[in-house]
């Protein structure tokens, strides 16, 4: 029997462990390295299937673009496949917008992946990474289903195994553009791309780098390669990191938004409390623990 509707699918945000600048393309795009690391913060998408072939939105929380990367998504896999069939989508927002988390992109992923299986198209991920690459450039790691360092524009995953961590989470009231980010003299590039494999207590086995560099980067796994230029263009995410580096001795933007976050511990229980009633007016946050999979990850081949 046909499936009528899907509810509560989550659409995970994600974390940048890292995010060097290592090159540019000759079209412009930077070319970047990073650790992808999925978290339990994440948006709701309910699915409802329609016999025609429209496509709607409707958001629970505060209102989107009308043509968001949700409904790009489902244009993109309903044109690709010739399934007749529509779908009402319906929002429901928790990530904050302009965090550089991946909301937007984990929202498209979710949405073709869901299609997939509401529209009974049944494709292998292969196929659907082919059409996530023309929807935005983080939503490829997201249909991937699995942490993964990210290379390229986005497009090169090689999936890893992480160890279980906690991350406290903020995310000002300020929002970030990412053109400005990357147009910014302030921005920094790594010298080399470094090789990651295995768990990342012993990920990083750097090439030719300078010896500060690769001490850097064994220590603390590199930096965020924007964050010099978004703490320029937006003096709250500086305020966010010492606020959270006050707290948990660390704290790195993640990705060309402007939250930020810290690492608190691993096993069952944060090394440290995170009293969000403390956070500045404006700004929201959480505790959140890392994912090892996507929780829809075996909704494709």
């Amino acid at each position: 029997m046909a499936l009528r509707a899907l509810y509560d699918l989550p659409a995970p945000a994600k974390l940048n462990l890292f995010l060097h600048v290592v090159g540019r393309r000759a079209d412009g795009y930077h070319l970047l390295q990073s650790v992808f690391v999925l978290i339990d913060w994440a948006d709701v998408l309910h699915l409802e299937r329609r016999s025609d072939s429209a496509l709607a939105r409707r958001d629970l929380g505060p209102a989107l673009p009308a043509d968001d990367l949700c409904l790009r998504a489902a244009r993109v896999l309903q044109q690709a496949s010739g399934c007749g069939l529509g779908v009402d989508i319906t929002l429901d927002k928790r990530v904050p917008t302009g965090a550089g988390m991946g909301g937007g992109s984990s929202d498209a992923a979710t949405t073709l992946l869901g299609l997939n299986r509401l529209w009974g198209l049944h494709w292998p991920r292969q196929r659907l990474l082919a059409l996530a690459a023309a929807i935005g450039a983080d939503v490829p790691f997201f249909v991937g289903g699995s942490n993964a360092v990210v290379e390229g524009i986005g497009e090169r995953l090689t999936p890893i195994e992480l160890n279980p961590a906690w991350f406290a989470v903020v995310k000002p009231q300020a929002e970030l553009a990412t053109a400005t980010i990357f147009a910014s003299p302030r921005l920094q590039r790594s010298p080399e791309a470094v090789i990651v494999t295995g768990s990342l207590a012993d990920a990083f086995a750097p090439r030719s780098v300078p010896a500060g560099w690769v001490a850097q980067v064994l220590a603390g796994h590199g930096r965020n390669d924007l964050q010099a230029a978004a703490e320029e263009h937006c003096s709250e995410v500086a305020q966010a990191a010492a606020w959270l580096q006050a707290r948990f001795g660390n704290s790195r933007m993640t990705g060309s938004g402007s939250a930020v976050f810290a690492r608190a511990g691993t096993g069952d229980q944060p090394e440290a409390a995170f009293v969000t009633e403390s956070l500045p007016s404006g700004w929201v946050g959480r505790l959140c623990r890392s994912l090892a999979r996507h929780p829809l990850a075996d909704w494709a081949g």
